[in-house]
């Protein structure tokens, strides 16, 4: 690799030692995968190592192989935050964060959660303070607690309402939900799907989290604007029962994929 092949400077693969360069054994390594037959590889660089990938990929095309199969993303860097310090990890000056040491500080969803909940283009300020907090400015216990909520609803109706969860939903008179809160809960309820689909084919698994705020800010919205469980009118609280049902399974859907757990008490 040299300045005639488009880079800015001649690029050495083994050095005159005789030894390779780290180049080598990562062109080797993905010309295993390929001879092994994988129709696609993943490659994660940080963004110091951004122009590393294009020497990588050039040399495999070198050697006559298609690199369409090979997906890389480059990821930005990361700042630890502790009160009013905060620093980069870096092997040079000797700091670091091992990853045993950052769970037990604060628990393996917050650290789950707070490396998925930013794209890779976008440089993450991890606020260990932050994490720690057991209170709705903490982005993973808002999420969590409107799972918890709805699990303590559920419990007031199995002692309240009996039977509700064997109740078939074609027997449900849906035209009694006319509210904007109950109404705009369902219609993101409904694109579950859609947005794991477009997160999965984007690798983008940041844009989940962005769904599922928008699931428990909606649903906090419906539960403060409508009485769930009303005994005055039973159709009603079936109903909106059965909305309660529904966020569950999304929200717990959406956390087993991001990798959290799904607390049914907070």
């Amino acid at each position: 690799m040299n300045k005639e092949d488009g880079f800015q400077k001649d690029k050495v693969i083994v050095k005159s030692s005789g030894e390779p360069t780290y180049r080598l054994p990562d062109i080797a390594y993905h010309l295993d995968k390929i001879r092994r037959g994988y129709d696609l590889i993943v490659d994660i660089f940080g963004s110091d190592h951004g122009d590393t990938y294009k020497e990588v990929l050039y040399g495999i095309k070198s050697l006559g192989y298609d690199v369409s199969s090979i997906k890389v993303i480059i990821h930005q860097m990361v700042t630890f935050k502790t009160g009013n310090e905060s620093f980069k990890m870096s092997k040079r000056s000797d700091k670091s964060y091992y990853l045993d040491d950052l769970i037990n500080d604060i628990g393996a969803d917050a650290t789950q959660f707070f490396f998925v909940m930013r794209g890779a283009n976008t440089h993450l300020d991890f606020d260990i303070e932050l994490a720690k907090e057991h209170s709705e400015k903490n982005p993973v216990y808002y999420l969590q607690y409107a799972y918890a909520r709805i699990c303590g609803i559920l419990r007031n109706a199995d002692e309240n309402f009996p039977g509700y969860k064997d109740i078939n939903s074609d027997d449900l008179n849906f035209q009694l939900i006319n509210s904007d809160s109950e109404i705009n809960l369902l219609k993101i309820l409904s694109d579950f799907g859609e947005e794991v689909l477009n997160a999965g084919m984007s690798y983008e698994p940041h844009k989940i989290i962005t769904y599922l705020n928008s699931v428990a800010e909606n649903f906090h919205r419906f539960y403060h604007n409508n009485r769930v469980l009303d005994p005055e009118n039973k159709e009603l609280s079936e109903l909106r029962l059965l909305i309660c049902l529904c966020t569950k399974q999304v929200l717990k859907n959406g956390f087993d994929i991001i990798g959290i757990s799904s607390p049914e008490r907070m």
